[in-house]
């Protein structure tokens, strides 16, 4: 075709171009329409199984609709947690001893730079599972009352006005300052009286009167919701006044109606399986019937494996389909305002750099915070500031030098710990500073420390010190290992980066295999720190197992030793998908020295710093510690029936 004159190329330019931008916009995707509008289309496009893989913590990707993978589980309590390197800020309780809004908020602002960094990194490499998303389950804002409770240290204390006024701060720096689009969404937890014993959890029915609820138990809540806009609330495990929390409509009702909370519920993690489990709730018996009643009284995400069940719930007529979409277009319009669909370039926390992640500015923030968090009891004799002509310092107390008691729980992991006798040698370089430990955190409780390669040997004649170490790029210790050879000691922290350039970081095995032989007969507490899966062997029986991705954890177990007897080791270790690799063989010896020895350093120094208190090894959440003085489950039962009865 020959255009002729300019008038004729301007018309069917025109026409070109109109054709072209007339082109229907898929409705999700449409940036003229709301959210809410958006979420409705998007999910009237979904079937039935589709909608409710959408629903669990673990939502799987849906191609055709162009929806990415989403694991809505991930922590940041005080700092990015379980997601490897981070700047990690002092615990909830330390951060409140601040008493100090600006100062809260600054902290919750790095850690959600920090979170928007670590998830687009994930994200460009096609990782989002566990701890690599953008829906973080913190702040912890229940009161803490209870002494016995072991998530006390998470909280902001036993004052209601201040775990508010610091929670309002604390989640406006994590959900940030765009009108359209958050940062991170934060989740205020637990919902509501939920304060232990951790034993009772599961099945504890709360009754507080409407003064407490009123007064205690709510109100942080309330400012949370009104003042914070937090977009993500958490229902707790036990019930409130007859019904579990998770399944409450009268709970559901207080956020949406009266205090006007316009973002989705997210149920603690297995909680809806105690609405059906022997021995907890049990108001209902069967998954159905529970999911059923817990998406009927507004919770919206399941962490957990329940929901799956909703598929046949609809089928088996205990909730309807419309229902269960009230819910997923919550959730839709969540992951919209975190970005999904969003053109390029809209959402500005997409820019955060990477190099934010333990930033020196970050590392500052966390020191600033913890000077504010320091409360001096006592200064008698002026004993403090310590004077750096001290010759002889004594650092005494099984907390002197333990990592895990600075970070804690939910925590991530620092370049650089220090530990109160690392902190005393460098500020008082010209001293002789010494530690002993004193005690145990409890009588039965091990301090538990890396093996010493004198006691291993890689064959039965003990001659050569070291276990045989065999690495593979399999995440099954399957195939041909890649690399052999003789490690003196395994206590390894990798963290990001493989043993070795040709095994990926995030997936491979190890075995380490030999003899031990100890010089004293006794009883030796024997097990290990790992992040994904661990077995140990102690002449061919399983003695110490653990396979759990949520978080590094030491375990253990007592086993009687013979003075030069000789015992066959075998220990293995998974690193599957997880950002902070850790494989530590520990141990704890048998020793009636440790008074003695504390007392001697004593005497001969200038000055002595104790360092006692609890550890993550005592206080945390639902642990099993069985030492005298703190209770199991079993027990607690016991005890409580007794007290009923008389």
């Amino acid at each position: 075709m020959i255009i002729k004159n300019k008038s004729t190329f301007l018309l069917l330019f025109m026409t070109f171009f109109s054709c072209q931008t007339n082109k229907e916009v898929a409705i999700h995707k449409d940036a003229s329409k709301t959210f809410e509008e958006r979420a409705k289309y998007l999910v009237s496009q979904m079937t039935l199984e589709e909608k409710v893989s959408q629903m669990s913590y673990q939502s799987p990707a849906i191609e055709r609709l162009e929806i990415p993978e989403m694991n809505w589980w991930n922590e940041c309590l005080h700092g990015v947690a379980r997601a490897g390197k981070a700047t990690v800020f002092p615990q909830g309780i330390g951060m409140s001893a601040m008493w100090d809004r600006e100062q809260m908020f600054k902290v919750a602002n790095a850690i959600s730079d920090e979170a928007r960094a670590k998830h687009h990194e994930f994200a460009s490499r096609n990782k989002r599972g566990i701890y690599q998303g953008l829906t973080f389950w913190t702040p912890n804002i229940n009161i803490f009352r209870d002494p016995r409770w072991g998530r006390g240290m998470e909280t902001y204390g036993e004052d209601p006005y201040l775990t508010g006024e610091l929670a309002v701060q604390f989640v406006k720096g994590l959900q940030g300052d765009d009108p359209k689009y958050y940062k991170i969404i934060a989740t205020a937890k637990h919902f509501v009286v939920h304060s232990g014993p951790e034993s009772e959890r599961h099945s504890f029915n709360a009754e507080p009167s409407d003064f407490d609820m009123m007064n205690t138990y709510s109100p942080q809540f309330e400012k949370v919701v009104k003042e914070a806009k937090v977009y993500s609330i958490m229902c707790a495990y036990n019930s409130f006044r007859g019904l579990p929390c998770c399944g409450n409509k009268q709970l559901s009702d207080l956020l949406r109606n009266d205090w006007g909370f316009k973002g989705y519920i997210v149920s603690d993690c297995w909680a809806i399986k105690d609405f059906y489990n022997k021995g907890a709730h049990e108001v209902v018996a069967t998954k159905e019937e529970a999911s059923a009643m817990a998406v009927k009284a507004g919770t919206d995400l399941n962490c957990g494996d329940s929901y799956p069940s909703l598929v046949n719930a609809v089928k088996q007529k205990l909730i309807t389909e419309a229902e269960l979409d009230v819910s997923l277009e919550r959730l839709v319009v969540a992951r919209m305002k975190l970005g999904l669909f969003a053109p390029e370039g809209e959402v500005k926390f997409e820019k955060i750099p990477f190099s934010v992640v333990d930033s020196e500015m970050h590392q500052l923030i966390a020191l600033q915070t913890a000077r504010k968090s320091l409360v001096l009891l006592k200064n008698e004799n002026n004993i403090l500031p310590l004077s750096k002509d001290l010759k002889k310092v004594a650092v005494i107390g099984p907390n002197g030098n333990e990592l895990d008691v600075l970070l804690g729980n939910y925590n991530g992991f620092p370049s650089n710990g220090i530990t109160p006798l690392k902190g005393i040698q460098k500020k008082l370089p010209n001293a002789e500073v010494r530690f002993a430990q004193g005690c145990s955190l409890a009588d039965g409780l091990p301090i538990l420390e890396p093996i010493p390669s004198a006691v291993l040997f890689t064959d039965e004649t003990c001659k050569v010190n070291g276990l045989n170490a065999e690495y593979f790029s399999t995440i099954d210790l399957s195939g041909e290992p890649k690399h052999k050879q003789i490690d003196k000691q395994v206590d390894f922290t990798w963290e990001t980066k493989a043993p070795f350039k040709d095994i990926s970081y995030d997936k491979y095995s190890a075995r380490w295999t030999g003899y031990l032989q100890v010089q004293e007969s006794g009883k030796y507490a024997l097990g290990g720190e790992a992040f994904s899966g661990m077995k140990l062997y102690l002449d061919y029986k399983l003695v110490v197992e653990r396979n759990d991705e949520h978080e590094p954890k030491k375990i253990y177990e007592f086993v009687n030793l013979e003075a030069k007897k000789v015992y066959k080791i075998k220990l293995e270790y998974v690193q599957n998908n997880t950002e902070h690799a850790i494989m530590r063989f520990l141990w704890d010896t048998p020793s009636d020295n440790l008074e003695n020895e504390a007392l001697a350093l004593a005497k001969e120094s200038d000055v002595v710093i104790l360092c006692m208190g609890l550890s993550p090894m005592l206080e945390g959440e639902e642990m099993k510690v069985h030492v005298d003085g703190f209770q199991v489950e079993t027990e607690w039962k016991l005890n409580y029936q007794r007290l009923k009865l008389d």
